[in-house]
């Protein structure tokens, strides 16, 4: 038998070590969120007086670091991201020269770039190797695993306060180029608590999930809120891109339970995990949860398998056509595409017929100065959901059913659940445009 703990001494090198490996003129790329290789990226910026051109692809990176924040790092990295965080929003908005957006959706972020070049590094995040020489890759399985079957090199930060996860996560120690340790506390995310109108969304969307439903949801207040206004549900299942606190607080409810499901029936099925550390213990060997790829997970014709699948997301704002802005304010890239696409779209093709896409926004924005219902979005908004695409919209003021109607009915409809101070000028502005035919 072959002495695994021999092999991974082996390769075991300095976090400094695994950072001079880059090279110029080369893709690497990191593994996401609560699996980013925190130790690696700490330090990237040491390469730099021996790098150029040097791009670093990720999804929603945790924080400011270095190799992306400093202006003195143009022309020795560029961080190109399939979905913006603070940091990055906070680069561009300095104008440092270090910070790109790839559009993407999120099922097909690492094949399409495979398409474009092949990745010379990937760093991510393991648990320590077991006994039969394997390691987890624990929180993201989204991209991963297909960077890792095409990279040069496989460098991973061992974290022995990881999760080890369950379902296409696993790597073998003999597939991994060189092991470095970082064993920290695992990035969380605080439970956003919701306000009173955050909670008034919540209630409103809960009445559009029948028992029995397959859900989607995303992290934050108005999905939080969504979830307190499901206690009284039963036998949800779940299909995620993301799985949540508030999914784990449903289970032990016993309003989850995934017994209904036509599709991967008895199992959570997400892709990635983050939130608090009561979450990252509950997912440590917990079989209930199977992580997927996303180019799976979110594909949508296998989101469409799922019986009564609901998809819940959140966006900055709707036009009255029913275009749906969920990543940019204007011409400023603020987060990404992510899996909106994806979520919707399959779930409004779900087998069953029944199915549904719901996106919840608060109706004002800016301490109320803004109407998130608008006539027609800020130039070079870009969209998110196209209005074809587009099913229920939730605001605190209820829900607009868009799916078959005319754009006149839609204007209505929409125009009904706007903040009451906006609804005059948007339906003057309706009529002005030919929105609204009839008096």
């Amino acid at each position: 038998m072959k002495d695994y703990q021999s092999i991974y001494k082996n390769k075991l090198i300095r976090i400094e070590q695994a950072v001079e490996k880059i090279q110029s003129d080369t893709d690497n790329i990191i593994a996401m969120c609560a699996s980013e290789p925190q130790g690696v990226l700490a330090k990237m910026h040491l390469a730099a007086p021996n790098v150029k051109n040097v791009n670093i692809f990720a999804c929603l990176p945790l924080k400011p670091y270095e190799f992306f924040m400093n202006p003195g790092m143009r022309k020795h990295f560029t961080l190109c991201s399939w979905f913006h965080a603070p940091g990055a929003r906070c680069a561009l908005k300095e104008k440092t020269g270090t910070v790109t957006y790839v559009p993407n959706h999120l099922h097909r972020a690492a094949t399409d770039r495979l398409y474009v070049k092949k990745p010379h590094i990937f760093f991510g995040t393991c648990t320590p190797i077991d006994s039969k020489g394997f390691v987890s890759l624990s929180l993201s399985i989204t991209y991963e695993k297909e960077i890792i079957e095409s990279a040069d090199l496989v460098i991973l930060e061992v974290n022995k306060n990881l999760p080890r996860t369950f379902g296409d996560t696993h790597l073998h120690v003999e597939d991994v180029s060189f092991f470095v340790e970082n064993h920290q506390e695992v990035p969380a995310l605080p439970v956003a608590i919701p306000d009173e109108i955050e909670q008034k969304i919540g209630e409103q969307i809960a009445t559009l999930i029948d028992d029995g439903s397959t859900i989607q949801l995303g992290i934050g207040a108005i999905p939080n809120a969504c979830a307190l206004s499901l206690k009284n549900k039963k036998n949800l299942g779940v299909h995620t891109e993301m799985l949540v606190d508030a999914m784990v607080d449903l289970y032990e409810m016993g309003v989850i339970n995934n017994k209904k499901k036509s599709f991967m029936k008895d199992k959570f099925i997400c892709t990635f995990a983050m939130g608090s550390k009561k979450l990252y213990d509950w997912l440590d060997n917990n079989p209930a949860v199977e992580f997927r790829r996303g180019k799976w997970v979110n594909d949508p014709c296998t989101i469409r398998n799922n019986s009564q699948m609901v998809s819940i997301n959140t966006c900055i704002a709707v036009d009255l056509t029913g275009q749906v802005a969920s990543e940019s304010i204007g011409l400023a890239q603020y987060s990404g595409t992510g899996g909106q696409t994806d979520t919707a779209v399959g779930a409004r093709e779900g087998l069953d017929g029944l199915g549904k896409s719901i996106i919840a926004c608060r109706s004002t924005a800016k301490n109320g100065e803004l109407s998130t219902i608008v006539m027609a979005h800020t130039l070079g908004t870009a969209i998110t959901l196209h209005r074809s695409n587009t099913d229920f919209i939730v605001t605190e003021y209820g829900i607009a059913s868009l799916r078959g109607r005319s754009v006149e009915e839609r204007a209505l409809a929409l125009i009904n659940i706007a903040h009451p101070k906006f609804r005059e000028e948007l339906t003057k502005q309706a009529r002005d445009l030919g929105y609204l035919l009839k008096d």
